[in-house]
């Protein structure tokens, strides 16, 4: 009698076991569909450029394949040409000077202003250290127009000036904040020890801190890098000369509303500049999560 109940108690016991477990699959199934859904849909413009960019410059518009149906690549020569009577090469050339130059300007002059931030004590610093954060809640948009007249003053327009002088001068207060953060996690013995031997402020923050902040630098590089490559409001309000166009801003080059605008060497152009900030993205991606990871952003 034992033996005969017993298989009917494991059936009644596996049953909802198995039933719970449907719904379960179906519910994970109906996760992936969705993922996959948004997936496709975020990938896809960038599927469409990089396809475009091997048909023919009079096809693109209006043609509903995604793949093209006759291959080329003369967009890309045409692309390399340059356009305005410059070569491609000057707008890759000014877009790595800048890019270059805000992610050096940005790493010296945040780090400097975070290690006396948050390292130092004098009058004054946390009414620094509040305005400072403040300055994050304050509209790119509301500072352009005084901005301009100042550099106009000045005669900067049509130079580099304007689109790094605020790297240089430690503007960009996340980047300070977030050197701040990391620096909060390094212990302040280091700076009383090095004190011990001898070592000044600014040794201490060049010797012993800054090769510490390692991840903190590459987080900040490569945020930088890729901000500044894809920046177009500073390049078209303060350069005026097309030699001096970086890539961004450039691409506005290959659209012409009197004439005839060549979509395919535009559409050929947008996938190159895409190329040195996906290189710069893998090369660094590892030190870009471990560095989000132990600046302080998490809390």
């Amino acid at each position: 009698m034992a033996e005969a109940t017993a298989p009917a108690e494991a059936t009644r016991t596996g049953a909802p076991a198995r039933s719970r477990r449907h719904p379960r699959k179906r519910a994970a199934l109906l996760w992936h569909a969705c993922m996959l859904a948004v997936l496709a849909v975020v990938v896809y413009p960038l599927a469409w450029l990089v396809s475009s960019a091997f048909k023919p410059g009079h096809t693109i518009i209006g043609d509903k394949n995604l793949l093209p149906t006759y291959a080329t690549a003369e967009n890309f020569g045409s692309a390399m040409n340059g356009i305005a009577r410059v070569s491609a090469v000057t707008f890759f050339t000014n877009s790595l000077i800048l890019s270059t130059g805000a992610v050096i300007g940005t790493v010296l002059s945040c780090s400097l202003t975070a290690y006396a931030l948050g390292r130092l004590r004098f009058p004054g610093r946390r009414p620094m250290f509040v305005m400072m954060i403040a300055t994050l809640l304050l509209p790119f948009h509301v500072m352009i127009i005084p901005q301009y007249i100042i550099f106009n003053e000045l005669g900067f327009i049509d130079t580099y000036v304007p689109l790094l002088a605020g790297k240089y001068l430690a503007a960009e207060a996340f980047f300070v904040f977030l050197f701040i953060q990391f620096l909060r996690g390094i212990p302040r013995e280091l700076d009383q020890a090095a004190k011990i031997d001898g070592a000044g402020y600014f040794r201490i923050y060049w010797n012993v801190l800054l090769p510490l902040m390692r991840p903190a630098i590459i987080t900040a590089s490569i945020f930088t890098f890729i901000w500044t490559w894809n920046d177009f409001l500073g390049p078209l309000i303060f350069l005026n000369s097309p030699d001096k166009y970086p890539v961004s801003r450039a691409l506005a080059l290959y659209i012409d509303q009197e004439q005839a605008s060549n979509y395919g060497a535009l559409i050929a152009m947008s996938v190159l500049s895409l190329v040195p900030i996906m290189l710069f993205f893998l090369v660094f991606q590892r030190f870009l999560i471990r560095g989000i990871a132990t600046s302080g952003l998490k809390g």
